[in-house]
């Protein structure tokens, strides 16, 4: 049995709205974080729209039984609008790493969490013509700047899932890629 100092376990939330891909977003961490060998579970809650209402997945990371599958207390948490920013800010660890888009999300409060805040949408757009893989961006700058899951196994998951779609999504992993190495922390 492990000691409760040996547990690791990291709970991440990715948020937005209907449309963004952050369920999918999801499903690829976690998906990665089985090829790692972490255990993981992952669950997701979006409203009736299928576009534009709220949407989020929980991903939760250890090397441990994982006892309860939502996460509660984000080591990280993802935003891509202001108003999954203003629903869940509070969830955030002091220690925790808060990324949001910058041109959707324009109020971060004061808080001690790690912010890392970046016009994701807008960069997608500019460098690959399309909105559309701005979830890959996001998750792939996540991944950088936190190994959450080795930067080999989420290249596997993204070429695996939508094949038709895996030359526009390998360009915006390294995009993501990109912007984690030129954010000056």
């Amino acid at each position: 049995m492990k000691k409760k100092d040996d547990i690791k376990t990291t709970e991440i939330r990715l948020s937005g709205s209907g449309g963004q891909g952050l369920i999918t977003a999801g499903y690829l961490l976690a998906k990665a974080a089985v090829l790692d060998g972490i255990n993981v579970t992952q669950t997701k809650s979006y409203g009736p729209e299928s576009r534009g209402g709220a949407s989020r997945t929980d991903v939760i990371l250890s090397n441990a039984t994982i006892y309860f599958p939502e996460a509660t207390n984000f080591d990280i948490l993802l935003c891509l609008t202001q108003e999954a920013l203003d629903k869940y800010i509070d969830h955030v660890k002091n220690t925790g790493i808060l990324v949001a888009d910058s041109k959707l999300v324009k109020n971060i409060p004061k808080i001690e969490a790690k912010i890392y805040s970046l016009p994701f949408t807008e960069k997608t757009l500019q460098t690959l013509g399309t909105t559309l893989p701005t979830n890959i961006v996001a998750l792939s700058f996540l991944v950088r700047k936190t190994h959450l899951v080795s930067e080999k196994s989420l290249k596997d998951v993204i070429k695996q899932f939508k094949p038709r779609f895996a030359e526009m999504n390998i360009k915006a992993m390294k995009l993501g890629f990109a912007l984690a190495d030129n954010f000056k922390d």
